[in-house]
């Protein structure tokens, strides 16, 4: 197929992938001749006469396999945001296929012995600083992909990746599969009493795009509490939209999610670690098991001390309205009514204010201005690839070019739930290239003709994605491998989190919080009152999030040779003895829909969420405290850290911004666990702060970036280690 636009690097701006010529007949023969391609090229690197050098070994490895990238980017994109039974077919048949091409390079003896001379002579080669840590990374990600291993442990471990990679590819399938089935049909507007008109409104829009003409559908959203559970009034369509939710997914992914727990319990032992969680800790900023085990368990006591004590503010509110006993499907409801009493605050009359376009252009934009002197021009002749993704090129403050941002804001059925970002070309100046980044998120479409309002949540979900898409648009590195997120997975999510923090900027949210019909800004008291709201359910968020670290911390901390019979019996037992067994908090995520650990590489690693944390919140602080201009700390924030990507050590990034080592008394405070510190087990203090969250200064050898050789969160990068299901790292 000579015409396959994959084939040759793209003509449009900034290397746009072609997508008007782009075509499913397209991917199986792009994929094979990528393939073919980088195998050709490993092969002329290892048939090189001349003795290994950094440029005819190292970097030819970083240029190899351009086809690859090109046709990986755009079809794992498309399986995330427009998936079709071709292209789920075809996952299924070529992520297995990946895999072993993978393997192929890592397992190979002369390469690796090329790399592994140039390693062992790396101090005596006169390399600047990022060219030496490519070297070591890349060694390093050999090494861990099982290069050292013997004949027959080389044979097994290729056997569990291709395993594992097909594993994870119907886990994906699975569970979009079961969150279709699982939308809750409706025959009556009356039923949905509760929700705002708009959100009616889109549910109809939703049950006309699924088929359901006349009706109302809630589709399910990829995480276990459904949004719509705050506001409907009737409890017994709470309870069967909870029920839904959390059933999902068990009956088919229950038995993948215990196999694929063993394999890759045996394949961390192969290389020699206690444990996935151990192999994947190692090579994380992290570093131990027990530095992540000590953050979680101390953290349960005062987060589970916090919601027992909301529950029973909340009992006491269900049961003025007859309710007996406080459910799960309870919890959010009764919580918005005390957040409306307490505060007279009420969400859904707060949603006037935040209509999507006001929010990207005169929030998520403006702030981007304001702390980085960005510009943001759509391009509506720039094809993407969906009618609902636009194209916009962003330009610096000093009117050069910086890449293109793509936002893809709606839900649909072809879409995977949740929010991500993606990268479709990768910033390298090695390579000549800049970035275009794409945001998905799912907001429910608006019927026709009606503005798309925003939840606060959804709000805090589009800054969060950005902070992403900025990460990867800032990237001024030089080798692909360590472009824009393309750090370690404990690390990737703190910039994002970092960028939360302008929706609430006073300069900031006065700008876009403002009713859509009327364009009067959210008063200023509402705005006081929200704000103080913001804290209010602590400890349901942290605990529903913790039972979910820690589910997937007791998943990947099984041993080799462990076998589990029943993953619902199992993820029971293990909330239970992780302390955080709550009837009426269930974990944000079940082992049956748990895409983010079981296909999209955060195994053993849901934990970076709440490490990342730590950063976050003190870098917040430091933002408003520093005595800088907000432009001179964007500055700051963008060239010591949003730039470097994995090119130097994580924390030393962080250390350069803060000037200082980070403290965890901000994320104490914005959690409400404070009052807790140093009253005993489970209390948190001191010893946490400084022996279970120690940042060290001193690198580990070969540093903290990924092991993915040139591939690449919850997609999102999508340069994905196949071998090892990482398709992504920025989800949220």
């Amino acid at each position: 197929m000579s015409d396959n636009p994959f084939f040759s690097p793209s003509t449009l701006v900034f290397e746009l992938p072609p997508f008007a010529e782009i075509r499913e007949e397209h991917y199986r023969p792009a994929f094979e001749r990528g393939m073919a391609d980088q195998l050709a090229e490993i092969a002329a690197i290892v048939a090189d006469p001349e003795p290994p050098t950094f440029d005819n070994t190292v970097v030819a490895l970083e240029r190899s396999g351009a086809v690859l990238r090109r046709v990986r980017v755009v079809f794992e994109n498309q399986d995330a945001s427009d998936t079709t039974p071709v292209v789920q077919e075809l996952d299924a048949e070529i992520s297995p296929r990946l895999a072993a091409h993978h393997d192929a390079i890592h397992l190979d003896a002369a390469l690796f012995a090329r790399l592994d001379a140039l390693h062992h002579d790396r101090h005596e080669l006169g390399l600047d600083a990022e060219s030496l840590r490519l070297l070591e990374r890349r060694h390093t990600a050999f090494v861990r992909a099982g290069a050292r291993l013997d004949q027959d442990g080389q044979q097994r471990l290729r056997e569990i990746n291709t395993q594992l990679a097909a594993d994870a590819a119907a886990f994906r399938r699975n569970t979009h599969e079961a969150s279709l089935a699982g939308a809750i049909v409706v025959d009556s507007a009356d039923a949905l009493d509760g929700l705002p008109a708009g959100a009616i409104a889109s549910a109809a829009e939703n049950a006309r795009a699924l088929g359901h003409d006349g009706r109302w559908v809630l589709s399910l959203k990829n995480f276990s509490n459904q949004t719509e559970l705050d506001q409907l009034t009737d409890r017994a369509l709470r309870e069967r939209l909870l029920t839904a939710s959390l059933r999902r997914g068990l009956d088919t992914n229950g038995p993948l999610a215990a196999r694929m727990a063993a394999l890759r319990a045996e394949r961390a032992a192969l290389l020699g670690h206690a444990s996935h969680a151990a192999y994947v800790v190692a090579d994380e900023t992290a570093g131990t098991v027990e530095a992540v085990g000590a953050m979680l368990g101390r953290l349960v006591g005062p987060a589970v001390a916090n919601a027992q004590r909301e529950a029973a503010e909340l009992a006491a509110a269900a049961a003025a309205d007859g309710v007996a006993e406080l459910a799960a499907h309870d919890w959010a409801f009764y919580a918005e009514k005390v957040r409306a009493e307490r505060y007279d605050v009420d969400t859904a009359a707060l949603r006037p204010y935040f209509e999507l376009e006001r929010v990207l252009q005169d929030g998520v934009f403006f702030a981007a201005g304001l702390a980085y002197g960005l510009r943001f021009t759509e391009r509506p002749e720039l094809t993407a690839y969906h009618p609902d993704a636009r194209v916009f090129e962003v330009t610096d403050a000093d009117g050069s070019a910086l890449g293109l941002f793509i936002g893809d804001f709606y839900a649909r059925e072809s879409k995977r739930g949740g929010a991500w970002m993606n990268e479709l070309v990768s910033q390298s100046r090695l390579l000549g290239q800049k970035p275009v980044v794409v945001n998905n998120l799912n907001i429910g479409r608006p019927a026709a003709g009606e503005p798309a309002l925003l939840s606060w949540d959804e709000v805090r979900t589009l800054f969060h994605e950005f902070g992403h898409a900025l990460h990867g648009l800032f990237s001024d590195v030089q080798y692909p491998l360590f472009a824009g997120t393309e750090v370690p997975r404990d690390f990737v999510e703190f910039p994002s989190q970092v960028n939360e923090m302008w929706m609430t900027r006073p300069e900031v949210l006065a700008n876009y919080a403002r009713h859509h019909v009327t364009g009067e800004p959210l008063p200023a008291e509402t705005v006081q009152r929200m704000l103080a709201a913001e804290n209010y359910g602590q400890g349901f968020r942290t605990v529903e999030y913790l039972a979910a670290a820690l589910l997937d911390w007791a998943w990947h901390s099984l041993p080799a040779g462990a076998t589990v019979e029943d993953a619902e019996a199992f993820e029971a037992q293990a909330l239970a003895e992780a302390g955080v067994a709550m009837a009426t908090v269930p974990p944000r995520y079940r082992t049956g829909y748990f895409n983010h650990v079981f296909s999209n590489g955060y195994s053993a690693g849901y934990y970076a969420y709440i490490w990342s944390e730590v950063l976050d919140a003190d870098t917040v602080e430091w933002f408003g405290g520093n005595g800088r201009p907000v432009r001179e700390s964007g500055e700051l924030f963008r060239a010591e850290l949003l730039s470097r990507g994995g090119s130097r050590d994580a924390m030393d990034s962080v250390r350069a911004v803060l000037e200082r080592e980070p403290s965890i008394e901000p994320l104490l405070a914005r959690r409400g666990l404070k009052w807790a510190v140093g009253r005993g087990a489970g209390g948190g203090g001191g010893d946490w702060a400084e022996d279970a969250l120690r940042f060290r200064g001193s690198p580990r050898p070969g540093g903290g970036a990924g092991t993915c050789a040139g591939s690449g969160a919850e997609g999102i990068r999508v340069r994905a280690c196949a071998s090892y299901g990482f398709p992504s790292k920025t989800g949220s």
